[in-house]
């Protein structure tokens, strides 16, 4: 499947150079006189190289044609992330390597989405946001301001995000699994 230069958005693979890559960062690009397009940061998923393309708006490139399969994630051991299949219960294994983006949000039952190209599985998506409990936080200092003063806090997997002050130990909150952000809070 074509798509324009000016789609490609982080997670997507596209099939450039006689490889498959996956888009790691992304910046469009307007300035001046320039024609707009799309700086890309890609990454090979057989080599593990690393490529910066920049692709004009108006040029296709080719969408890997993927097939995306409904896991549960169970643990992970050494090197190995364990998921179970939602249909027909089969369990399988994927290699650390490709699980690293989301590796720290990963929690135990967690419904993802596995791209698999010819049968070997490529890379894990997670939801667009998780709910997950506060661990630990810092209490609110008297007198901080009220607006956009946020905490730290830690949530599973020792993961250090920014919470508002009224957050406490033990409230559930929604988390942006891309940008690792606060949402809001489960009530």
């Amino acid at each position: 499947m074509k798509i324009l230069g000016s789609d490609i958005r982080v997670g997507n693979i596209i099939d450039y150079k006689n490889d498959l890559w996956k888009c790691l960062k992304t910046q469009a690009s307007n300035r001046g006189n320039l024609r707009a397009h799309n700086q890309v940061e890609l990454k090979s998923i057989t080599k593990g190289t690393k490529l910066n393309e920049r692709f004009r708006a108006s040029e296709t490139v080719e969408k890997a044609s993927l097939e995306e399969k409904k896991f549960q994630f169970l643990y992970s051991a050494n090197e190995e992330f364990f998921f179970m299949d939602s249909e027909n219960f089969e369990q399988i294994s994927i290699n650390k390597t490709l699980v690293e983006d989301c590796e720290k949000l990963l929690k135990e039952n967690l419904e993802v989405i596995i791209e698999f190209y010819q049968e070997k599985p490529l890379s894990v998506i997670l939801p667009r946001s998780v709910e997950y409990e506060i661990l630990e936080t810092d209490s609110v200092v008297k007198g901080q301001t009220a607006s956009s003063s946020f905490k730290p806090a830690t949530i599973q997997n020792s993961v250090k995000i920014m919470v508002p002050p009224f957050i406490n130990q033990g409230d559930k909150i929604i988390v942006d699994t891309e940008t690792q952000e606060y949402l809001k809070k489960v009530s």
